[in-house]
């Protein structure tokens, strides 16, 4: 998983700060900061919190961080077919 990318992604796609986003998330900023670089795993809360605040449901965020990694070895070929569209209508849908 990347969600620390996507996180970033979608915070930059909405024109926010770190030091913004971080106060809307009532975290502080070098927390958010490690966990955008995925040095951090954030608990569920926390998690919940940042979704809420990029107004993505937190099974959307997690499906948009997935890579083949996460995926069993033996549905990868298909993951790797099926995501890029499913991800963009994702990304349509929720103005991502």
């Amino acid at each position: 998983m990347d969600l620390g990318s996507i996180i970033k992604n979608i915070r930059k796609q909405k024109g926010l700060t770190q030091i913004e986003f971080a106060a809307f998330c009532g975290i502080s900023q070098t927390y958010l900061s490690q966990i955008e670089s995925n040095q951090k795993e954030p608990n569920l809360s926390t998690l919940k919190s940042i979704s809420n605040s990029l107004n993505i449901p937190l099974p959307i965020l997690f499906f948009l961080s997935m890579t083949a990694e996460d995926v069993q070895p033996n549905k990868r070929k298909a993951f790797e077919i099926v995501s890029p569209s499913v991800k963009s209508l994702v990304n349509e849908f929720f103005s991502v």
